[in-house]
């Protein structure tokens, strides 16, 4: 009998599959170490940031802290008084430059015809009053010519007849010119064509006042209509500054009040004028009423289109709380000031602010007169409030090898006030 075959590769197979088995549970084991590492480095920097958000970003996380007088001098700090005094308000606004619609005229034909020529054919070009603006053909025009010469013949005619024929012929040659003057013929081409005694082709529509083309839609060649306007021209000699006031500012804005104008293009000039208008409705949208500021404009400087900066001066009051503008520090949700004590202590304190001028802020809750704040520097103090702010929060976090500063706890309000009086 003979014996079986021995299977020269089951042996191997066999130590093959125990090590891919041995391989994959390493791996497997490997895979959890790395996720496990990953996952405790992301909750650790998660956490990390959810510390340093809750403890420090913004003016809203302003603290109590104490300065030297050293660090105040070197960082540039100075003081000032809340006090209460005349305060003069200050309505800011941005304003345009538009022109003047009562230095604006139309220009227009009173009777069809065809434009011959154009004398004034672009944009912006400057027009003298009496300036021809275009030669217009006109059949209307060219008939009415023939009945004044056939007029200015038969009065010739009859200048030996009776005195009832002499007037008849000569209420005809007036008919016949003041048709042509209502149709704007200027009188000195009414004369000439009497002196030819020829009908011309095309007569000269001519500009009636000054200014600048501001609008064109006439080219040579073209058939006009009566009542189309070919021109708009406009006195630039005095323009309008518009500008939006808002709604809580209305109160201190009256016609007649003066003005100052500073625009970009011309910083080293303040221009000067009056409130001329102060539009009726208001903005629902932008909650703005506009106003509008007449201002002479004699060298045309003031182009169209140019924005300004416009600054009303309002009544002054007399009692007014105020600090300078320079100590108030806007956060977007409130206003700030750091109150200094007479400890050395720097307080942020919230404010409720009214009115301004280039240099006051009115103060109408927070503080009391006679108290000291910060005017000026005052980010950078803002900065050390919320830099001891955030390094308490973050001290006793995972990593920070740091001890978090004690916080001074804020004195009661108007404290220092109270132990002054």
């Amino acid at each position: 009998m003979t014996a079986p075959m021995e299977d020269p590769f089951g042996a191997r197979a066999t130590g093959a599959a125990r090590l891919f088995r041995w391989i994959a549970g390493a791996a497997v084991v490997l895979a959890a170490l790395i996720a496990a590492f990953v996952f405790s480095r992301r909750t650790t920097r998660q956490t990390a940031t959810e510390h340093a958000h809750a403890a420090g970003a913004g003016g809203d996380s302003a603290s109590a802290f104490v300065l030297s007088a050293d660090e105040a001098r070197r960082i540039g700090v100075t003081y000032a008084v809340a006090s209460v005094g005349p305060l003069g308000r200050i309505v800011r606004s941005v304003g345009r430059v538009v022109v003047d619609e009562t230095r604006q005229i139309a220009i227009t034909t009173k009777v069809d015809g065809w434009v011959d020529r154009l004398y004034v054919d672009y944009t912006g070009q400057p027009v003298d009053s009496g300036a021809p603006l275009l030669a217009l053909y006109s059949p209307m025009l060219v008939t009415a010519q023939d009945e004044l010469l056939l007029a200015r013949k038969l009065e010739r005619d009859v200048a030996g007849g009776s005195p009832t024929a002499r007037a008849e012929a000569a209420d005809l040659v007036a008919s016949a010119r003041r048709r042509l003057q209502l149709w704007d013929i200027p009188v000195a081409d009414i004369d000439r064509i009497e002196r030819s005694g020829a009908t011309e082709r095309a007569l000269t529509l001519r500009a009636p006042a000054g200014g600048f083309v501001v609008e064109k839609d006439v080219v040579a060649g073209q058939k006009v209509m009566a009542g189309e306007t070919l021109y708009r021209l406009a006195d630039l000699g005095t323009v309008w500054l518009e500008g939006d006031v808002f709604e809580q500012d209305l109160p201190a804005v009256k016609a007649g009040q003066e003005v100052f104008a500073e625009l970009q293009a011309l910083p080293d000039r303040v221009f000067t004028g009056r409130i001329a208008y102060l539009y009726p409705t208001l903005d629902p949208e932008t909650r703005t009423a506009r106003v509008r500021v007449a201002i002479r404009n004699p060298r045309l400087e003031l182009k169209p289109g140019m924005f300004a900066t416009i600054r009303v001066a309002g009544a002054e009051r007399p009692r007014t709380l105020t600090v300078p503008r320079s100590a108030v520090l806007a956060t977007g949700e409130r206003s700030l000031v750091f109150l200094k004590r007479a400890s050395g202590m720097f307080e942020p304190r919230t404010i409720v602010t009214g009115a301004s001028s280039d240099s006051l802020v009115e103060v109408l809750a927070g503080l009391a007169a006679g108290d000291t704040v910060v005017a000026s520097a005052t980010f950078l103090v803002d900065a050390e409030s919320n830099l001891g702010a955030a390094l308490g929060g973050m001290g006793n976090m995972p990593g920070m090898d740091m001890t978090a500063p004690t916080k001074v706890a804020p004195a009661p309000p108007h404290a220092d006030s109270a132990r002054r009086r």
